[in-house]
């Protein structure tokens, strides 16, 4: 273990998979995007022929209105959704984590089940719930007189975030918990002596300390919002609102499964992936400044 060559030896697997299945499709995804297909004959029966496109394909992605309108939609969804999402992690580590938490362990394996369930899974458990018909929230809504549907074209997207709220609240809570954890008990034991509140241990000592966490959560939901795929496609056929290109990774796929435009597709995921890392960067300066700003 002394040879400077047994560390790579033994990272060497991981490396090879790492690279093979991240880096490699990484560099082929931009420089797919920086390449057009040209096809010959009708029906494209004479070949296809790749030719450089220059900045052709993100002009085209950045002038394409649905594209557009799909980012839009989804930093809606993210400043509502993930909003909503943090809090109640948040309140629920908080509130298991109280001396005062009964059974804790059983309400944490609770609340994290949803997340055990495969997001194909929930969506069609959560669709006949919200199928008129079907659904006993639909009939009890109906006879208490509210006409409420929650596939139309205004509701679905909340629809959408209800599910994902449902199913990540348990796994964010799990990590704030983590570093609730990690806080010395010596910490409460001072504070208690001095005679602080509940409300002021939350507040001075816990929301403080686990603001690491929250900052992981947080862009760990940003890169999830904007990767959203599997709950509109699914629901795409009960729903008249939601089209072939309702958010970004569902237009890249058209693009690139339906339309046959790998080079636009491939130019849609870069501008995701750049907006992703952009809101994170964001986060994280917002985060620095208010540490600083204390």
């Amino acid at each position: 273990m002394r040879s400077k060559s047994a560390p790579w030896l033994l990272m060497a697997p991981f490396l090879v998979l790492f690279i093979g299945t991240m880096i490699v499709p990484i560099i082929m995804a931009v420089g797919y995007s920086f390449t057009k297909v040209q096809r010959s004959g009708l029906l494209g029966e004479g070949g296809t022929e790749s030719s450089f496109a220059g900045l052709d394909n993100y002009i085209a992605a950045l002038s394409n209105v649905n594209f557009i309108e799909s980012i839009g939609r989804m930093i809606l969804f993210g400043l509502v959704q993930v909003t909503v999402m943090i809090v109640a992690a948040t309140i629920l580590a908080l509130m298991l984590e109280t001396a005062a938490a009964k059974w804790p362990g059983f309400f944490r394996a609770t609340y994290f089940l949803p997340y055990g369930i495969p997001g194909v899974i929930a969506t069609i458990l959560w669709s006949f719930l919200y199928i008129p018909g079907l659904s006993p929230i639909v009939d009890v809504l109906n006879w208490m007189g509210i006409d409420i549907d929650f596939l139309g074209p205004n509701m679905v997207l909340w629809s959408i975030a209800n599910i994902v709220t449902w199913t990540y609240t348990g796994y964010n809570m799990l990590i704030i918990i983590a570093q609730l954890k990690s806080i010395p008990g010596e910490l409460y034991e001072a504070a208690r002596i001095d005679g602080a509140s509940t409300m002021k241990i939350v507040t001075s000592i816990q929301l403080p300390l686990i603001r690491p966490a929250l900052l992981l959560t947080i862009i760990f939901s940003i890169i999830g919002t904007l990767q959203l795929f599997a709950e509109p496609r699914l629901l795409q056929s009960m729903s008249s609102g939601i089209t072939t290109e309702y958010t970004p990774n569902m237009s890249a796929y058209a693009y690139a499964f339906q339309y046959n435009e790998v080079g636009m597709a491939a130019a849609q995921a870069v501008i995701i992936a750049v907006s992703a890392f952009t809101l994170s960067a964001i986060a994280l300066g917002i985060s620095s400044w208010a540490e600083r700003k204390r």
